[in-house]
């Protein structure tokens, strides 16, 4: 049997700054402090604004989260952090928190894939097992893995430009709503008409799960210049209409490409088919409810975690890190900031890449 693991986790890959304490499947504490008000005037993430805000605040972090776990280091068995993908400076300044707590208190270091703690968030809350299939969908990523290990991710599809939570904050951008743009789009869109702005559902109509939503974005501009050019302004019920409009086409995008990806994972036949969604975008009550819908049809299993962990927060990273450890996995103090981390090493790059390497 596998002795009990109690893992601290940081995370600061782009605006929030988190910590966390799990053992095995329970999370102890998660702290996560939000940069929201100071992003607000910009209308998005300021990089340099982010990284100095997670230096400031990375101790206090730390300090919150043992404290709230009742645990000291000596308690810990690991100090799992985020080492990328992400803002550059973000990251840096997690992993170089971490390097200085493990090198003080003689702790292994563990560096984690970001999209590998969403990815696994299933095991943590759900005990899933492999293989199943995911979708992990947020501000910076959108792409469809079958999960075989915690190492082992095989992608099927995403996104050829922008990831959802990219244009759901353009969006709110576009119609003067405030930041992060998600949760301000889907609550205008509550009392929208859906069917006001005909939008384009795009690459419906081309085989296989990849996905573009940069057409949308356009799209969504051209029919808030339409009104403005026709009223002058937008009235709150344009901006509910046209978010609903929006927020309709991205879930019918997701929806269909789920199918498709859904389709080529249960002709693996499973044993215990399941279908997870992670990520920021996963927080948003319609596409949750087209994807469970869609899994009832299929009969495979929908998984969701809790809304506090589909945004980035350090519990995740910790349970990756628990994952590597048990692997007989971890890392020294030579470990780096990596701006780009792909989790499927095989597969051609879907974004370009450079001298950083694949961007995903």
């Amino acid at each position: 049997m596998t002795r009990s693991l109690t893992i601290l986790g940081i995370e600061s890959s782009c605006d929030d700054t988190a910590a966390a304490v799990v053992r095995d499947c329970d999370v102890l504490a998660s702290v996560v402090y939000g940069q929201t008000a100071l992003h607000a005037e910009f209308g998005g993430v300021v990089p340099e604004i982010a990284a100095r805000a997670h230096a400031e605040k990375l101790d206090h972090c730390i300090e919150e989260a043992l404290a709230v776990a009742g645990v000291t280091f000596a308690d810990l068995d690991a100090i799992a952090v985020t080492a990328g993908p992400g803002l550059i400076g973000g990251v840096l300044s997690g992993v170089m928190c971490a390097k200085g707590l493990s090198a003080a208190t003689g702790l292994p270091l563990i560096g984690v894939n970001h999209l590998a703690g969403h990815a696994l968030t299933p095991r943590l809350t759900d005990q899933l097992t492999y293989p199943y299939l995911m979708l992990l969908v947020s501000g910076g990523h959108c792409q469809f893995l079958i999960a075989a290990g915690h190492d082992s991710f095989q992608r099927i599809g995403g996104t050829i430009d922008d990831a959802p939570g990219e244009a759901f904050d353009k969006t709110a951008r576009l119609l003067g709503l405030p930041q992060p743009g998600g949760p301000s789009v889907e609550k205008a869109a509550k009392t929208g008409d859906a069917q006001r702005f005909p939008l384009p559902r795009p690459l419906l109509n081309q085989p296989g799960c990849d996905m573009s939503f940069s057409g949308l974005k356009t799209a969504i501009l051209r029919a808030r210049d339409s009104v403005v050019a026709e009223k002058g302004g937008l009235t709150s019920q344009d901006q509910a209409d046209l978010s609903a409009s929006f927020q309709a086409a991205i879930t019918d995008v997701l929806i269909e490409k789920s199918r498709r990806a859904l389709d080529a994972y249960l002709a693996l036949n499973p044993e215990k088919p399941a279908f997870a969604i992670a990520g920021g975008v996963a927080a948003n009550t319609a596409v949750r409810e087209g994807l469970m819908a869609l899994c009832v049809e299929l009969e495979t299993d929908f998984v969701a975690p809790p809304l506090r962990l589909c945004t980035d927060n350090a519990a995740m990273i910790a349970y990756a890190g628990l994952e590597r450890m048990q692997a007989g996995e971890q890392d020294d103090l030579t470990l780096s900031a990596r701006p780009r981390w792909p989790l499927d090493k095989r597969a051609a790059p879907m974004l370009g890449s450079g001298k950083k390497g694949a961007k995903a």
